[in-house]
């Protein structure tokens, strides 16, 4: 090692030790001073995923039974009689629906969040609860559930090929599998109403995804997209007659407009699009498969109406409460909806709508003790780029320094960047709750869709390739400035946050950048890249080559060098600002030797780090009692980093897994709890 190296890494590890000392004091909750509880974000709902069966007849939901969210059922017309009809007593129930025969519930449960998901079915008429899929070391997929065939479904497993899963028909009443389609080539398939095969889908050498139909015993290239247009133009189904076909489509445009194809003829016909964002969620009928109205969000949701009558449904309900109208359930015959009305600054508002007589009727929100708690807007920015690029961005302030819930700050405070995963995916309006955590706690909170993200066209996630750790990271360091400039972050005063790939953003941020941030929290992020790409969950492996195109490719050896480069475990030494990492043991996306290979990094070098680990959890923290212990932790942290408020630790660690293999002497109050 240099003298140079050698002051660099003892100037970083005094820093660090400097910044390590003295702990802040926890400040009391209460009416007193403003400090909300935890709990009010990130406990359990008391109700969430609300749906009305298909028959109308009756409502579910998921609530807890004794801490644990089940799924619920109860007649339509009086909700507040509903019994819980599922038994997990372990890590919750978060996706379930209703199967046609509008006397089965279906949901999808793992284990320890390991995402070997297995697809259950409950009986109403005598709660019989049966795993569809025994099998071990599985995965369920959903190819097809239709109101033709009420009594059976599509699934694909991969019992037999853990890369690649096989359709099968169940029938719901007796569990019974028939094989339907043995495969070894394909990623996916589309099915329709019929349960007829259209469509498969494979991922070519070059990166082109190749649509193909079922010809004889083979099959005959359909549709050819390139790699560049293969985030923004995908197959959307086929309307009742099957020779229309549904299809977002950015090919000879930037975004992915929304269009018909009719499949006799080949011609293909706009029906709506948006020059600033990609055709979104898609309103169809339920039986008759008509397009009654399309979404676009580009800094907030907007609908283009195709069914007048639906139009006008939504101009009522747009008088009934403030907030971003969302159908998330509908009757058979369409007849009944059940609304959510999405605020920024509130529960979840749920109606029961009756369209004939256009009558809205409240059924609850999602979390009674936050209605009227005094929660912050908030609200969207669009920032430039150093290259030009439009960031739609999204900002809360805290109370104290946006009076007028404009998001105007009227003096700089401490900022978190909350860095969102994917990295393809995207930040929204709404109520989320990190934002009024953290805003609460006295920090500004500033979310980026840097370029990558998803939703705002072809040239924009594909700006994203192969950056990485490069431009990628550009856009955030961009956004940080822009919020100094515009006098809402102190400088020496931003942490940056994030999980997967905003973990890995995190780890990025203080390896590339070591000097633009206070202090980081890397949740479930990739410290190495190639490592990452090399153990890859075996059913992600049909569609490796976009990692390759999108990310690098780790198979050859220039490939690896750039990887390597870009990974924040090979600058490990640059490290002079605080990290808290927090890891799930059983998560198959980003392992758990991705957060072990850089702590123990950095404990060679003797550099602080403070890990925590999860050994219930996957990637993320679903249990809630591990969310308000990782979240207590994070409070604390940032206090003492960024010097704002946190509430102590008191029960937090009551029935969490929680674990401090690393640097519990950096996390106030942490020890303490732990040992008792």
């Amino acid at each position: 090692m240099s003298k140079q190296t050698t002051v660099a890494l003892l100037a970083g590890v005094l820093l660090n030790t400097a910044v390590f000392g003295g702990d802040p004091v926890p400040t009391p909750t209460g009416q007193e001073t403003g400090l909300l509880p935890r709990s009010l974000f990130f406990g359990n709902p008391d109700r969430s995923s609300v749906e009305i069966s298909p028959d109308g007849k009756h409502i579910s939901f998921l609530a807890p039974v004794n801490g644990v969210m089940n799924v619920w059922v109860g007649p339509i017309e009086h909700p507040g009689s509903a019994k819980p009809v599922t038994q997990d007593t372990k890590r919750g129930i978060r996706q379930y629906f209703w199967a046609f025969t509008s006397q089965q519930v279906l949901f999808l449960q793992d284990e320890g969040g390991n995402e070997n998901v297995h697809l259950f079915r409950v009986n109403l008429a005598d709660h019989d609860i049966k795993d569809l899929t025994p099998e071990k070391n599985i995965r369920v997929r959903m190819n097809g559930i239709s109101h033709r065939h009420p009594n059976e479904i599509l699934i694909g497993l991969n019992d037999r090929n853990p890369a690649y899963h096989d359709v099968y028909r169940v029938n719901l009443s007796t569990g019974e599998k028939t094989l339907e389609l043995k495969n070894d080539e394909f990623a996916g398939f589309i099915y329709d109403d019929d349960y007829k095969l259209r469509l498969s889908m494979k991922m070519k050498p070059d990166g082109t995804t190749l649509y193909s139909q079922p010809d004889g015993d083979g099959w005959k290239e359909f549709l050819s997209i390139a790699t560049d247009d293969s985030m923004t133009t995908r197959p959307a189904g086929f309307d009742k007659s099957g020779q229309v076909m549904y299809l977002i489509d950015s090919r000879n445009r930037d975004t992915g407009a929304f269009t018909t194809m009719d499949l006799k003829t080949g011609k293909q016909t706009v029906i709506a699009e948006d020059a600033t964002c990609d055709a979104g969620d898609v309103m169809t009928h339920p039986t008759e498969d008509t397009i009654q109205a399309i979404n676009f969000t580009y800094e907030r949701s907007k609908w283009t109406f195709l069914d007048p009558v639906v139009k006008a449904d939504f101009e009522v309900l747009g008088k009934v409460a403030d907030g971003e109208v969302s159908v998330t359930s509908r009757t058979l015959d369409d007849k009944i909806w059940i609304v959510a009305f999405l605020m920024d600054n509130g529960p979840v508002r749920y109606y029961r709508y009756d369209r004939a007589d256009k009558k809205a009727t409240f059924l609850f929100t999602n979390r009674k003790a936050l209605e009227g708690v005094p929660l912050q807007k908030m609200q969207s920015r669009v920032i430039k780029s150093r290259d030009g690029l439009d960031l739609v961005s999204y900002l809360t302030l805290p109370a104290g320094v946006d009076r007028e819930n404009k998001g105007i700050a009227s003096q700089p405070v401490p900022m978190v960047l909350l860095v969102h995963g994917g990295p393809w995916g995207r930040d929204d309006w709404g109520m989320n709750s990190l934002h009024q955590f953290y805003a609460n706690r006295g920090y500004a909170v500033l979310s980026v869709n840097f370029r990558g993200s998803t939703g705002f066209g072809k040239k924009f996630v594909n700006a994203g390739n192969l950056e990485w750790a490069g431009k990628m990271h550009d856009d955030l360091i961009d956004a940080v400035d822009w919020a100094i400039k515009e006098k809402i972050a102190i400088p020496e005063k931003v942490a940056i946050i994030g999980g997967s790939y905003g973990g890995y953003a995190t780890l990025v941020g203080l390896t590339f950048t070591p000097d633009k941030f206070a202090c980081g929290v890397d949740i479930v992020g990739p410290s190495n890249i190639v490592t990452l790409l090399s153990t890859i969950p075996p059913y992600w492996a049909p569609l490796v080559q976009m990692f390759k195109d999108r990310v690098g490719d780790h198979t050859s050896e220039a490939g690896k060098q750039f990887l390597a480069d870009r990974s924040p475990l090979t600058h490990v030494d640059r490290i002079k600002k605080p990290l808290l990492i927090a890891q799930g043991a059983n998560d198959p996306r980003v392992k758990q030797s991705e957060s072990d290979q850089i702590v123990k990094a950095m404990t060679e070098k003797k550099i602080p780090v403070s890990y925590v680990l999860f050994p219930d959890e996957g990637h993320g923290f679903q249990r809630p009692t591990n969310s308000l212990a990782f979240n207590a932790v994070t409070e604390a942290f940032l206090a003492k980093h960024l010097g704002g408020r946190y509430e102590a630790v008191g029960e937090a660690f009551k029935d969490s897994s929680i674990t401090v293999p690393a640097g519990v002497e950096g996390l106030p109050g942490v020890g303490e709890k732990l040992q008792k």
